[in-house]
């Protein structure tokens, strides 16, 4: 075998093994489904709430009764299904959806000597945010570990809004009804995409959502009373997802 011919198998050979050895993940015109798990942590906080009623005394009672209420809302996991599109080797965008997480919020009033919420689980409610987000992919399609950042939106809905009637205070408050608002938000998001091969791979995240809902209650303290104030949410949501790429 000739020098030449040598030479020319070499360089098939290296080239064959460099191409087998690169997984070219996330390139343009690529689709990634993903599925895992997300763990909710909200920081929560209550604005003054205001009661309404056809009796003056009763409404200036109960306004007094809430005047530095708080609130807090426990962690809360759940399941998340997403999709990107890569429109280029770097640019995405991500469409996200979960298993409505179960919201617990506890609602408190300023004590010094207060070592637990007042109105322990005072309310539940399911939590539906769909979210859209672009992200900006650093390194190259064939490269194991690419970071990103990302920017986008959630609407945040809320359904089986549910007060604790057992609790004779919030019984007084929402005992009728009580619901929350849907809204808009924008989500801010870093994370990174590790590569296990060309189809497989495992996606780690954490967003922080500013989230605010408008509740109202409504219940009765001898006549019928109306409460509505703003709950802050603003989540972190840490997401570790298996995915496949299409």
């Amino acid at each position: 075998m000739t020098l030449f011919r040598k030479s020319t198998i070499a360089a098939i050979a290296v080239t064959a093994l460099g191409v087998s050895s690169q997984a070219f993940a996330q390139k343009a015109g690529d689709i990634v489904g993903y599925v895992g798990g997300a763990l909710i942590v909200p920081k929560a906080s209550l604005g003054p709430l205001t009661t309404t009623s056809a009796s003056v005394p009763v409404t200036a009672g109960v306004t007094a009764s809430l005047s530095g209420a708080t609130a807090a809302i426990d962690p809360s996991s759940t399941i998340t299904l997403g999709a990107l599109y890569m429109w280029t080797d770097n640019i995405a965008t991500e469409l996200t959806i979960g298993i409505p997480p179960k919201m617990t919020v506890d609602v408190g009033t300023p004590a010094p000597t207060a070592t637990a919420p007042t109105h322990p689980a005072a309310a539940t409610a399911k939590v539906m945010n769909p979210s859209l987000v672009a992200k900006y992919l650093f390194n190259a399609p064939k490269d194991t570990l690419r970071p990103y950042v990302g920017l986008g939106v959630t609407y945040t809905s809320f359904s089986s809004v549910t007060p604790n009637t057992s609790d004779a205070t919030v019984n007084v408050l929402a005992g009728t009804s009580a619901s929350m608002s849907a809204s808009w938000a924008p989500i801010f998001n870093v994370g990174a995409i590790y590569n296990i091969d060309e189809k497989w791979s495992v996606n780690a995240s954490v967003s922080y959502v500013p989230l605010k809902t408008d509740v109202t209650f409504v219940g009765n303290a001898g006549v019928p009373i109306t409460t509505t104030g703003t709950l802050t949410l603003n989540p972190w949501d840490f997401v570790v997802r298996l995915g496949y790429k299409f």
